[in-house]
């Protein structure tokens, strides 16, 4: 049977690595963003070249009512749920020094990066456990797509790292609640990847990775993280949930 996917996000940067990986494994798909389809078409076809279904839920994850129409129209459109991926995330409007941060670019961040992650996979995670009941075989799993930014501090995005650190709570917390019916959670954690949202910040880190600040000399690819989640997705790493997987080229190895 036909496994399938909701991944937020994923019209564009890593969610798109991620959506060509698990179409490229057999999944259908139901891809979120934000933007009109017809503006998004090319890549939808684009992942449609594997012969699976690949349906659009437009909507705002730091929207309730746009939460509820996301997993009604995916749960409707594939039938089941069998993996969600919280890729969706935005960065700050505006870098300032943490100790300037206000509430409205705080909550702009905090609403989408942590509170709209958490009630769409409280939704999901709910479904999960219905669809278990009725399916003893049913499998499922939730990956959440964090960023370094979880350990790392930076003091002009600290609403930012807040809430992906936010999110790696969020990770242990609905695996120890989903744990008792089988279904497993996981973070991935990139480190820089070469996205439009790094776009801007491209000669910095072009300087930083030649002067060591990575041990493989590179930037990363959304294909690297499609990669991991297609391989958690699959099953291929069992008995790990609640685990982080760093996706961040040894960047958090220290030495001497």
């Amino acid at each position: 049977m036909t496994k399938t996917a909701l991944i937020t996000g994923g019209t564009r940067g890593i969610g798109y690595g991620i959506a060509d990986a698990l179409a490229s494994r057999g999944f259908d798909l139901a891809i979120n963003g934000v933007r009109p389809e017809s503006e998004i078409t090319e890549k939808l076809v684009s992942l449609e070249k594997y012969g699976y279904r690949v349906f659009y839920c437009r909507g705002d994850i730091g929207n309730a009512s746009d939460r509820k129409k996301i997993a009604d129209q995916a749960a409707e459109y594939l039938g089941r749920l069998n993996v969600l991926v919280n890729n969706a995330g935005v960065a700050p409007k505006k870098r300032v020094d943490v100790l300037e941060l206000d509430e409205e670019g705080f909550d702009y961040v905090m609403d989408i990066n942590l509170k709209g992650t958490f009630f769409l996979s409280q939704d999901i995670g709910r479904r999960m456990i219905a669809q278990k009941t009725v399916t003893p075989s049913f499998e499922g799993c939730i990956i959440t797509i964090t960023s370094i930014s979880a350990e790392v501090a930076s003091l002009n995005r600290g609403e930012y790292c807040m809430a992906k650190a936010g999110l790696g709570m969020m990770t242990k917390l609905l695996a120890a609640r989903l744990g008792e019916v089988g279904i497993p959670v996981y973070e991935v954690r990139p480190g820089i990847i070469d996205t439009d949202m790094t776009a801007g910040v491209k000669e910095k880190y072009d300087r930083l990775i030649r002067e060591g600040l990575t041990i493989e000399k590179r930037w990363g690819k959304p294909e690297d993280i499609g990669k991991i989640v297609a391989a958690l997705a699959e099953g291929e790493i069992p008995y790990a949930t609640g685990q982080v997987i760093c996706a961040d080229g040894g960047m958090g190895i220290r030495s001497l």
